[in-house]
């Protein structure tokens, strides 16, 4: 369980970094975007520890829709990094569900 949460703090702090990094090189919406995708994963990451069905399957639904499109993309090294870490955060979720499923 720390694991997991651990890996979704992670991704929050990548994506402001390239929200923040996106701002610099004028592109305003897609940094809008990954700020309010960092807002979100963090609300998860805040709320895993509660332990309810609906922040799990939430936390899966993000994740999924974190690697999903960035396939769909201009594929380079950085979106393989982003894309792998969101990967490892679902397994994570996805094998602490027992803890997560329990309440």
């Amino acid at each position: 369980m720390k694991l997991t949460l651990i890996l979704f703090w992670f991704t929050f702090a990548v994506l402001v970094i390239f929200g923040i990094g996106s701002l610099f090189a004028s592109y305003p919406f897609y940094s809008f975007v990954m700020f309010g995708d960092a807002v979100i994963v963090a609300f998860c990451a805040w709320q895993l520890p509660k332990r309810t069905k609906f922040i799990f399957y939430v936390s899966v639904f993000v994740l999924a829709l974190n690697i999903i499109p960035t396939i769909f993309d201009q594929f380079g090294l950085a979106d393989l990094l982003f894309v792998l870490l969101n990967i490892a955060t679902l397994i994570s979720l996805i094998v602490a569900r027992k803890e997560y499923l329990s309440a």
